[in-house]
């Protein structure tokens, strides 16, 4: 991500306030590699890296016939 504020020809300070997330995760988090998911998808939007979370959770091919049967979801059910 740093390299990715490099080329956008952002600092730290700007990108901070442009994706709303504090100077001083923005500075640990290019320090250390450490940050929130929320705050790290709202620098990859910024930086345009939006994409590349697609490739965390790709698409699995089908293993059964009910994986290719369209089904609703099964949802718990909360009881008061």
């Amino acid at each position: 991500m740093k390299r990715r504020r490099i080329e956008h020809g952002l600092t730290q300070r700007e990108l901070a306030t442009r994706s709303d997330v504090s100077y001083g995760s923005l500075r640990l988090f290019e320090e250390s590699g450490k940050i929130s998911l929320e705050s790290l998808v709202k620098i990859a939007f910024i930086l345009e890296a939006e994409v590349e979370f697609e490739h965390l959770f790709p698409n699995r091919p089908p293993r059964t016939i009910d994986d290719v049967v369209d089904r609703p979801l099964k949802q718990r059910v909360r009881r008061k």
